[in-house]
C-alpha cells in the first residue's frame, strides 16, 4: 500500500479531534470526509478505517510510540507510524515520520502483546471489570471480539419487500449482500458500501441495524392489533422493526425523553411506510401514568454503558467512566420500576441493553422482580448475546410477563 500525504494528514486531523478535543469518532469522520470532494470511496475508506483502527488500539499504539496525552501533532504522527509498521506498510520519506525505529516498534509490540489490557487496549478498570464479571476465559474472547470492525447489516422492511427481493434489487444497484441464516430479516454486506445513496434506501426498503439488535423486537412477541409501547425509543430502529412485526396494525407508542430523537423517528416512519406509530415526549411522570395498565407489550431498551457495541463506537472505551456506570444502573432500575406499570395484566415486557455486564442485565431484572413493583411479574426467558460467539454486537434481553 502506498501512503498518500493528504489522506494521512486527514487521519492525523481526525485523531487530534478525537483524542485531544474529546469529539465523538463518528461525528469527526463525517466532518473530515467533507474536507476534499475529490476523494473517492477507497480514499474515504482509508481515512475512516485507519482512524477507527488507531482509536481501537489507542493504548497499545501510544505505549509503543511512547507518547502521552495531550498529544502534540508529532506524537500523532509517531502513533500513525506505529500503525503503519505493524501493518507492514512501507513508510515514505516524509519529515514527519523520518527515523521511525521499525525494529524497536516490532520488539515493543511483541513484549506488550503479552498483556491483555494493552494488547486489546482497554483502560485498567474496564479490563478488571470485564474479567471479574465474565470470567477470564470469556473476557479474553470478548475483549478481542469487540475490537473487530462491525460489519454493515441491513434489516429488510417487510412492509414493503421480501428479503429475497431486496437482495435482488440491491444487486442491481451494485451492492452484494448475503442472507444471514439465523436472522430472518438480515442482509450482510461482504464489502462496505454507502447504502444510503441507493434507491432501495430512499424507498424505505431497509434500515441499517446490527444483527443482534434485530433479535430484540421479535423477543417481545408482538401481534398485529396490539397496543405496544416502546418507552426508550430513541431514533426508533427497534420501533420500526416492531411496526413491521405488527404489520402496521394496532397502536405503537414510541416514547423518549429527547424530542429531537423522536423527530428523526418521524422522518424514518414516513420513509418506511409505517403509519401505526404515535410519538410522545416524556416530559414528566404524567406521560407514563396515562398509560398505566394499558399496554399489551412494553419494550424497555434501557440506557446503558454500551459495552456491547464497542465494535461500532470504539472511542467509548476511552470516554466511559466508572461513575457513569454506577449512575446508569440507578437509571435502569428506575426505568424498570416506573415504566413497568404501563403493562396490563396478562401483558409482557422486554428489558434490553447493549451491554454484556451482568450488573446491568440479569442483576437488574432480579432486583426488579424482588421489589414490590416486580412482584406481579415473572421472568419467562432471557438471552445473553456475546460478540465473541455471534460475531455481532453484545446484547441482553429478558422477557417478563405480568400475572393476570
Amino acid at each position: 500500500m502506498r501512503l498518500h500525504r493528504n489522506l494521512v494528514f486527514a487521519v492525523i486531523d481526525a485523531l487530534n479531534m478525537i483524542f485531544n478535543d474529546g469529539e465523538y469518532a463518528d461525528k469527526v469522520i463525517e466532518k473530515v470526509l467533507k474536507f476534499d470532494k475529490r476523494w473517492g470511496a477507497r480514499d474515504r475508506g482509508f481515512i475512516a478505517e485507519t482512524t477507527y483502527e488507531i482509536v481501537r488500539y489507542k493504548r497499545l499504539y501510544t505505549q509503543i510510540a511512547e507518547v502521552h496525552e495531550p498529544y502534540a501533532r508529532e506524537d500523532l504522527f509517531r502513533v500513525f507510524a506505529v500503525w503503519a509498521v505493524l501493518r507492514g506498510i512501507t513508510l515514505p520519506d516524509w519529515k514527519q515520520i523520518q527515523n521511525t525505529p521499525e525494529r524497536r516498534i516490532k520488539g515493543k509490540f511483541d513484549e506488550l502483546s503479552k498483556i491483555r489490557k494493552i494488547r486489546e487496549s482497554y483502560p485498567d478498570w474496564i479490563d478488571s471489570l470485564g474479567e471479574s464479571a465474565l470470567g477470564k476465559e470469556l473476557w479474553d474472547k470478548e475483549s478481542k471480539a469487540l475490537n473487530e470492525q462491525a460489519n454493515v447489516i441491513l434489516r429488510t422492511n417487510t412492509l414493503k419487500i421480501t428479503r429475497a427481493d431486496l437482495q435482488k434489487q440491491l444487486a442491481e444497484e451494485g451492492i452484494a449482500t448475503k442472507a444471514l441464516k439465523d436472522y430472518p430479516f438480515a442482509l450482510e454486506l461482504p464489502e462496505r458500501k454507502n447504502v444510503f445513496t441507493t434507491v432501495a434506501f430512499k424507498e424505505g426498503l431497509f434500515e441499517v441495524q446490527d444483527a443482534s439488535s434485530q433479535l430484540v423486537a421479535p423477543f417481545l412477541e408482538v401481534s398485529p392489533g396490539q397496543k405496544v409501547v416502546d418507552a426508550c425509543a430513541g431514533a426508533g430502529g427497534k420501533t420500526l422493526h416492531l411496526a413491521t412485526l405488527m404489520e402496521n396494525k394496532g397502536q405503537l407508542i414510541a416514547m423518549d425523553i429527547y424530542e429531537s430523537k423522536l423527530k428523526k423517528l418521524k422522518v424514518r416512519t414516513r420513509r418506511n411506510g409505517v403509519h401505526n406509530v404515535d410519538t410522545r415526549v416524556i416530559e414528566n411522570s404524567k406521560a407514563i401514568k396515562k398509560l398505566h395498565g394499558k399496554a399489551d407489550r412494553l419494550l424497555l431498551d434501557a440506557p446503558c454503558s454500551g459495552l456491547g457495541v464497542i465494535k461500532r463506537n470504539p472511542d467509548s472505551k476511552w470516554k466511559l467512566e466508572p461513575e457513569f456506570l454506577e449512575r446508569i444502573k440507578g437509571v435502569q432500575q428506575d426505568v424498570l420500576q416506573r415504566y413497568s406499570k404501563m403493562v396490563k395484566p396478562g401483558g409482557k415486557m422486554v428489558y434490553a441493553t447493549c451491554s454484556i455486564l451482568p450488573e446491568e442485565n440479569y442483576d437488574q431484572v432480579a432486583e426488579f422482580l424482588a421489589s414490590e413493583a416486580g412482584q406481579e411479574f415473572e421472568l419467562e426467558k432471557q438471552k445473553n448475546v456475546y460478540a465473541s460467539a455471534s460475531g455481532y454486537d453484545g446484547f441482553y434481553m429478558a422477557l417478563m410477563h405480568k400475572k393476570g
